[in-house]
Formats: C-alpha cells, structure tokens, sequence
C-alpha cells in the first residue's frame, strides 16, 4: 500500500464499506449467539423467532446454514471484516493495488453469489424469512454494485474506455440497483410465499 493526496481519496465508498460492513458484522454476530443458544438448548425460543415464516431458528437448524460444516454466521463475522478494514484504509489515504481490488472484488462476488443461493433456499426450500440473515443480504447486495462498478469506473478491472466512462456514469446508480435488487428479492418472496398475508 502506498499514499494518496487527500484530493484523490475517494470519500463516499470507504465509508460505505466501514458502515456496510459493520452492519453485516454485527448481524453475523447476532446470527452466532442465536446459532450458540440453540446448541445450548434446543427448545429455547430464539429473539428473531417472530413468526412461521419469519424466524431464525429453522435457517439455522437446517444443513443449508451449515452448508461448509460450519455455521454460517462465521463466515460473516470474519468476512464483514474485510470491507471496514478497507473502508478505513482508504480513508487513512491507503492506496491498493489493482490485484488487490480485483482478489477484493472477486470475494464480493462470491459473497454476493452465496447470498443470492442462500435466498433462493430460504424462499423455495425452507419457506422462511430470517431475519438477521436478510440484513446480511441487504449490505451484501450494495456492496457488491458499490465496489464492482468502483472498480470498473477506476480502471481498476480493466475495460475499455468507453465502458469506462459508462461505468462512471452507472457508479452513481447503486441506490437505484440496490434497490431494484430489493424489490425483486422481495417480489420473488411474495409469489412463493405469500409474504404479505403470512408475515405475522
């Protein structure tokens, strides 16, 4: 890593990704001590059981939350590390290099694609909403439109120069996608489960 003028700092991104990212830690977190009292006690009546269909506990108790012999919330609490670091690098005035913003965005991208997974068993096999689990996918959704067209506005995944400056244009679009990703999401959920009617 190497300095940066401060005028050349990006300001916006690294405090999204500190706060994202924290975001997701924490309800990794909580998705960990939920996962823990559950093991301590298999009858004990989890805080983020609400109802049938909005609940942790049957997420947690099914092979899909433990899908690499572990719980999933792990992964979590030691991924979601990864973009506050960055965020905070970056506004200490760190610079990365191109590999690294290319491996960075590449394990977004999987994050992202585990996610978009986990939802599809969520909706289509386990019939549940969980809670913590859906913050999770609402950080990991922005992060992933956040820091991949970040990357391809910079150079730092390298396109040619008119889709450079589209992807520039595009960079100012992740609300718009973030929330467009939101509503699908939440469409799919309402087709398959009728979420309105059954949410309580």
């Amino acid at each position: 890593m190497s300095q940066t003028s401060p005028a050349a700092r990006p300001f916006i991104l690294p405090i999204f990704l500190i706060i994202a990212g924290a975001i997701g830690f924490w309800a990794s977190w909580e998705l960990t001590i939920a996962k823990i009292q559950t093991l301590v006690n298999p009858d004990t009546n989890l805080s983020c059981d609400f109802s049938v269909l909005v609940q942790c506990g049957e997420n947690l108790e099914s092979w899909q939350g433990s899908v690499f012999g572990f719980p999933n919330p792990l992964l979590g609490l030691g991924g979601f590390v990864a973009p506050i670091a960055v965020g905070a690098a970056m506004l200490a005035g760190a610079r990365f290099a191109r590999w690294f913003w290319m491996l960075f965005n590449l394990g977004i991208a999987g994050a992202l694609g585990f996610v978009c997974w986990l939802i599809y068993q969520s909706i289509f096999h386990l019939g549940t909403l969980c809670p913590w689990c859906m913050v999770v996918w609402s950080v990991t959704i922005p992060l992933f439109w956040a820091v991949t067209f970040y990357n391809l506005s910079v150079g730092n995944i390298p396109v040619g120069e008119r889709a450079r400056r589209f992807f520039t244009t595009a960079y100012g679009w992740v609300p718009l996608l973030t929330l467009v990703s939101y509503l699908v999401v939440a469409a799919i959920a309402q087709v398959r489960l009728d979420l309105i009617d059954n949410l309580f």
